[in-house]
């Protein structure tokens, strides 16, 4: 078992080490608090099929919970939709927003292990920021994941990934995940 006590994240103690000097000096600021730096990462699972079978929630929280290292939320519908036979409160999905350590972690784990793990991986999409300096992405499969075991998955379900950082444009938003080695395409 780790010892917690002095332990650090790779990507945090990059971060610390050379990642705020290169954007300090990239994008000239003069205050150590202007440089932008990981607020959150926010993984989030729709379940479309869960209008049939609730127990598909259940799965995917306990998936997404071993993915992230930490328990998963289930999501219930705001409101009633005829069309798409959802009842108010009934479960959808289920979410994990990751801070401190366990997001640098995840993020590790992601850049290095689950993304090259996708099938015909080219990189990221480049222009996937919100204009405030958050980067979101989607996953087709939950397997790409080491914690997930290939052989009990009985549905392939997606996930969102949502990073959000403490930029104010999505230059200096990518400039960051850039200094993370994030893999993107443009």
């Amino acid at each position: 078992m780790l010892d917690q006590t002095n332990y650090t994240p790779r990507l945090k103690a990059a971060y610390v080490s050379t990642v705020r000097a290169a954007l300090k000096e990239q994008f000239g600021y003069k205050n150590d608090m202007q440089i932008p730096r990981l607020d959150k990462i926010v993984l989030n699972m729709g379940v479309g099929e869960a209008v049939k079978d609730t127990k598909k929630v259940k799965t995917a929280a306990e998936e997404l919970s071993l993915i992230a290292g930490q328990k998963a939320v289930v999501t219930h519908a705001k409101k009633s939709i005829a069309g798409f036979r959802v009842r108010e409160q009934m479960p959808l999905g289920c979410k994990v927003t990751l801070r401190g350590d366990r997001m640098y972690e995840f993020l590790d784990r992601l850049i290095t292990i689950a993304l090259p793990r996708v099938r015909d991986f080219r990189g990221v999409k480049g222009n996937s920021f919100d204009g405030r300096g958050n980067y979101a992405m989607g996953l087709k499969e939950q397997f790409v994941f080491p914690e997930i075991n290939f052989d009990k998955v009985d549905e392939v379900l997606g996930m969102d990934i949502i990073i959000c950082t403490t930029a104010k444009t999505d230059a200096e938003a990518k400039a960051l995940l850039k200094q993370f080695n994030m893999p993107f395409i443009s």
